[in-house]
């Protein structure tokens, strides 16, 4: 076997790995379990879920209405009524500085950050400030990406090991689909945010142009400051996207001086 085969299936699995423990395990782990706990069918909450979320969520921000012995446990989250977000790591986030919102509290604004499959931080804050000024609530958004996200990411793990498993050149275009993880979400999560910036309402307590919301730095909407900045499930993209574009070159490679 020419050693780049070998080279691009070990980039192809440490990009699997990466995704496999960011994303695709919490996911599946943790698939449902919001939904019971808003049908108020907590019993159902399968030992799996509750320790993935907890495990996942340490070091995570939580709500500084959240009491501390709260933090980390999802039991306890649920019993004090706590606002809780989805186990996978988070991809961005955003925050927003209100001018009637203490500094000690929320020292860089008010934070949500932004999944596969959902939302944390203080979604219900943002959801408040996104009434105020017209906007639809955050579950509006990325609807479809949400729902289909678990099934998306089996299937391109599925792709993924075929091209371990396979030396075929069909399969090093499906890698491409990795490879383009960090611009497709950028491209999706700027649509989504052209989105709610472009279907504004006249329940805002005063009337605003539609915008574009600032997608990467620093930006204002109505009187707010906003703070958009990548987090650590983006900094995964990254690392999935240049293994498999490794991952991609070398099995060219391999092809191209055996011939294949």
């Amino acid at each position: 076997m020419h050693p780049s085969f070998l080279k691009s299936k070990i980039f192809a699995v440490l990009a699997l790995i990466i995704m496999s423990l960011s994303f695709t395990f919490p996911m599946i782990a943790f698939h449902g379990t919001l939904n019971k706990i808003h049908d108020g069918k907590t019993d159902e909450i399968s030992s799996l879920a509750i320790s993935t979320w907890n495990l996942y969520n340490q070091g995570r921000y939580k709500s500084t209405t959240t009491p501390k012995e709260a933090h980390n446990d999802l039991k306890k989250m649920i019993k004090t009524s706590s606002e809780i977000g989805v186990a996978s790591l988070p991809i961005w986030s955003c925050s927003l500085e209100a001018p009637n919102y203490p500094k000690v509290a929320f020292p860089e604004g008010i934070p949500v950050f932004f999944h596969f499959d959902g939302f944390s931080g203080e979604v219900h804050e943002m959801n408040t400030i996104n009434h105020y000024v017209g906007m639809d609530p955050m579950w509006r958004g990325g609807q479809l990406e949400r729902e289909i996200g678990i099934y998306a990411l089996l299937l391109l793990s599925l792709f993924m090991i075929y091209f371990i498993l396979f030396n075929k050149k069909i399969l090093t275009y499906a890698m491409i689909i990795p490879a383009s993880l960090p611009l497709l979400f950028i491209a999706d999560y700027s649509y989504w945010l052209y989105w709610f910036g472009h279907n504004l309402h006249d329940w805002g307590a005063f009337k605003i142009k539609p915008f574009m919301p600032t997608v990467f730095g620093d930006g204002k909407i109505a009187q707010f400051t906003t703070h958009s900045y990548p987090s650590i499930g983006f900094y995964m993209l990254l690392a999935i996207g240049i293994l498999s574009l490794l991952a991609i070159l070398a099995r060219n490679k391999a092809m191209k001086e055996s011939n294949q």
